[in-house]
Formats: C-alpha cells, sequence, structure tokens
C-alpha cells in the first residue's frame, strides 16, 4: 500500500476498555497516511478494505530481541525474531533484557516498536552465562543508572537464583542495596522490573517499590495483597513456565532441593495467576521468548491466561490495550499509529483465533 493509499478495516474492531466487562466496539475505522481514523475520508482514492475482526496490535511484554540461548545474537537474528513476533501478531515489544545492541531496529518501519529494558543486571555466578552484568551489592546503583541511560524508561534486575552453596533458589540482593537501586531507577525516570521465580525475594522487592515482576511463580496469599496494594504488575509468562518439569529433571542430580521447588511452583501456576487477578493485580502478556523459546508465541500465553482463569476480554486486554496503556502507547485511539491485527472471528468467543492472523498493519501498511 503506498503512503497516500486509504486503508478501509471494516467488521468490527475491539478499541478497549468500554464499559462493564466488555470492550468498546466499532465497525469500522479509517487508515490515512499511517495514522487511525473514525471519521470517513472526503474523496479517498485507491482505497483497500480488509474485513474481519480488528485488535490493537498485540503486546509481548516479556521477551529478548537480540538473544539467544548463548548469549547476544547478530543483526540477522535478531530480524528473524522481530519478524516472528511481528507475523504472530505482536506489535509491541518490551524488551525485558538483551546484551544486544538492537537500537537500528528503530530505523526499520516493517518490525515491531521495542522498548527496552537495557541489559540483565544480576548477582555474581546468579544467572545464565553471557547473560547479564553480573555485578556485586556495593556496584548495583551504578549498573542501574547505566542501563537506566541505556534503556527505554525500564530496568531489569534479577531477583532470585539458584544459591549454589544453598541448592535452592534464593534471594539475590541485600535488602539495601534493592531499595538504592529502585530509587536511583525512579529518580532517573525509569521503571523495575525483576525476574523471580521463588517466594522469599518478592516482599523485599515489593517493599523497596518495584515496578513489577517477571514470572512470579512465587507469590503467596500474604505477598498477593501486598503486590495488589502497592499496585505492582505481573508479566507470568506462562509459557515459560510449563519449561518447570524440564529444567527440574535436567537439574535434580546436581540441586535436588531446587528441582522440588519448581516443580511445586509449576504445579501452582494457574491457582498463583488466578489469586493474583481475583486481587486486583495487573497482569500482562509475555512469552520470555529469546532465550529458550522461540519467538511468536504470544497467541498461547494468551491462551494460558484464559486456562488459569482469566476472563477472555481481561486476556486480550492484557494483551492488547490494556498493555499499551500501562507501557504507555496508544491503541487504536483517534490519530493513534495505525498499528493493528485483523483475525477472521471475535477473539473474544475463540481465543484460538490469535494464532491465525488474517492481516498485520504496522504504521499503517498491511505487513502480512
Amino acid at each position: 500500500m503506498s503512503d497516500s493509499a486509504v486503508l478501509h478495516i471494516k467488521g468490527r474492531v475491539l478499541v478497549g476498555p468500554g464499559s462493564g466487562d466488555d470492550a468498546d466496539v466499532r465497525d469500522e475505522l479509517w487508515v490515512v497516511g499511517g495514522r487511525v481514523t473514525y471519521d470517513r475520508p472526503a474523496a479517498a482514492r485507491d482505497v483497500r478494505v480488509v474485513e474481519g475482526w480488528a485488535l490493537p496490535g498485540l503486546v509481548d511484554a516479556h521477551c529478548h530481541v537480540g538473544l539467544a540461548a548463548q548469549g547476544a545474537v547478530d543483526d540477522a537474528t535478531s530480524e528473524k525474531q522481530a519478524l516472528a513476533d511481528r507475523d504472530a501478531g505482536a506489535l509491541l515489544l518490551r524488551d525485558a533484557g538483551s546484551p544486544a545492541d538492537t537500537r537500528w531496529i528503530d530505523d526499520r518501519e516493517d518490525l515491531p516498536r521495542i522498548i527496552r529494558a537495557g541489559r540483565h543486571i544480576a548477582r555474581t555466578r546468579r544467572y545464565i552465562r553471557n547473560f547479564a552484568h553480573e555485578v556485586e551489592p556495593e556496584d548495583l546503583v551504578a549498573y542501574v543508572a547505566r542501563e537506566a541511560r541505556r534503556g527505554d524508561g525500564w530496568i531489569k534486575l534479577v531477583g532470585d537464583w539458584i544459591d549454589r552453596e544453598r541448592g535452592d533458589l534464593a534471594a539475590c540482593w541485600p535488602r539495601g542495596a534493592v531499595e538504592a537501586a529502585i530509587a536511583e531507577a525512579h529518580r532517573l525516570g525509569a521503571r523495575v522490573t525483576a525476574h523471580c521465580f521463588a517466594e522469599e525475594s518478592l516482599a523485599p522487592l515489593a517493599e523497596a517499590g518495584i515496578d513489577c515482576v517477571e514470572h512470579a511463580t512465587g507469590l503467596t496469599e500474604e505477598t498477593i495483597p501486598l503486590f495488589a496494594g502497592r499496585g505492582i504488575a505481573i508479566v507470568p509468562t506462562l509459557v515459560n513456565i510449563a519449561t518447570f518439569p524440564r529444567l527440574a529433571d535436567g537439574g535434580a542430580g546436581r540441586f535436588p532441593r531446587w528441582a522440588e521447588h519448581m516443580r511445586r511452583l509449576h504445579a501452582r501456576r494457574y491457582e498463583t495467576v488466578r489469586a493474583a487477578y481475583d486481587a486486583g493485580i495487573a497482569i500482562y502478556t509475555g512469552t520470555d521468548a529469546g532465550s529458550s523459546l522461540q519467538h511468536g508465541l504470544i497467541a498461547q500465553e494468551v491462551a494460558e491466561l484464559i486456562k488459569a482463569g482469566i476472563p477472555p476480554v481481561d486476556a486480550l486486554s492484557a494483551a492488547s490495550w490494556g498493555a499499551r496503556a500501562w507501557l504507555g502507547r496508544p491503541g487504536l485511539a483517534e490519530g493513534a499509529p495505525a498499528d493493528l491485527v485483523v483475525y477472521e472471528s471475535d477473539p473474544r468467543a475463540d481465543v484460538r483465533v490469535l494464532t491465525a492472523p488474517q492481516r498485520v498493519v504496522l504504521r499503517g501498511h498491511v505487513v502480512v
């Protein structure tokens, strides 16, 4: 489609949020000059019509473009990762930690928009090799300041990992260090999230003022009210949590205590997410793609949230208009950039339709 062409989306447009338990639904929208309008353009020529059910471009709020199991990857591999997300309908990505420089993606009109959290910041020998800055507590604030300037308004800490002496998950940072680090990030205008599997790391991070927690499998009836009261969001990455039994089997010989812990966290994963939802904790979709998982799994993550008991319209919000508002990016508002996905039928009725986008529109151009 040329820059002068007009795109007409007909059928149903799930704008969200609406009133009650549903989304605001429109019958049509137009794309003019790469932007959304609900006003029919006068004397429009070269109009392309796309029919179906439209959603704001989906959001993968936890993925890693530029990262694979061995660490940073080259630009060609990063491009393939971004294209896989785009073709699956994920047009806004929060890159929750990557050692690669992917700023060049911002200049590509055909690739998703990325909000970067800089590089992971982990305790020495307490994370996956080649992924993170590995530092001791006295250097944490300095590295937070560095990554706050490198990222797009987010910082990513590793909150817990296997402690080799303990043989199980353990918090990585003393309370004072993490309090100072979060305060420094906030002073620099960045929000802070943290990788956390276990139970004991959550309360200190919450009390230190953290903004979000990734995975959050260790939430309990004690910490859920704390998260809800402080407005801390979670990104459960349930498609990643599904790998816990395999990870446990692989590490049980060396760390049996850790392996059993991981199996327990996996067994109650849906119950944990549903309890967080019932308490009013904001939940958003993320796949953790780019380390051991492939990109393009956003539809599967939405399905996992529904399996956990989250109503379909709220699961869709977690992956579209709600997640966009949380990240400070527009949905399908008048004048917003036209980033949207069109499906054959209503995803509220059957979320499986998300696995097969009919059309993907990015910056006003039909790219799929």
